[in-house]
């Protein structure tokens, strides 16, 4: 079923306005919160709504909900293990990294789905989305140890499994994805320091 988008999106900033204003969790106040909300938020989105698309699948958005809670799960999951990691490596005395830059190419192909990716990276301690090649629909990913770079991309690669489906992208989750770059070259984790030429004597 199709409707206007702008409606929905007036919707949207009133319940919104409820979460911003942290109303009391009492029926009359929520309903309150709720009428204030549509008072302010349906002029608003009346009045931008040359920014957003004329019509709104509301089936398929109904079907994405799914895939953004699992987006969502997975981002969350990942920012606390990364949060976890990088303590560690502060609170270490030798500081354990090796900094490395990857361009991860994308199967998404969308603006938005890129930048909800690329904004995932960055806000995720350890990594940092430093540029897009829009030649190559790529990133490049800074990591603050990159032996294992495919350990830096998994996550990545999750995301963007349940940003196919979300976006309603033309790829599928099945599709393989591409491989990685690594700047520094294939990495040898078996490689000591006298073969990089530093004599510990």
């Amino acid at each position: 079923m199709r409707v206007r988008t702008w409606p929905v999106v007036g919707v949207v900033f009133a319940v919104l306005w409820v979460f911003v204003r942290g109303l009391p969790l009492t029926p009359v106040s929520i309903v309150r919160g709720l009428l204030a909300g549509l008072l302010v938020g349906l002029p608003v989105a009346f009045v931008f709504r040359r920014l957003y698309s004329k019509d709104l699948d509301l089936g398929r958005v109904m079907g994405a909900v799914p895939y953004a809670g699992l987006y969502l799960g997975a981002f969350t999951w990942e920012l606390l293990r990364a949060n976890v990691d990088v303590a560690y490596r502060v609170l270490s005395p030798g500081m354990p990294i090796e900094p490395e830059v990857i361009l991860i190419p994308l199967r998404v192909e969308s603006d938005i789905a890129i930048t909800v990716i690329a904004n995932s990276i960055t806000i995720t301690p350890g990594t940092v989305t430093l540029d897009y090649d829009d030649e190559t629909n790529a990133l490049y990913v800074h990591g603050v140890d990159g032996r294992d770079p495919e350990a830096i991309a998994d996550p990545i690669r999750t995301w963007e499994n349940y940003a196919l489906e979300l976006f309603n992208e033309a790829a599928s989750p099945s599709d393989p994805p591409p491989d990685i770059v690594v700047s520094g070259g294939e990495r040898d984790s078996t490689t000591d320091r006298q073969e990089e030429g530093v004599d510990d004597d």
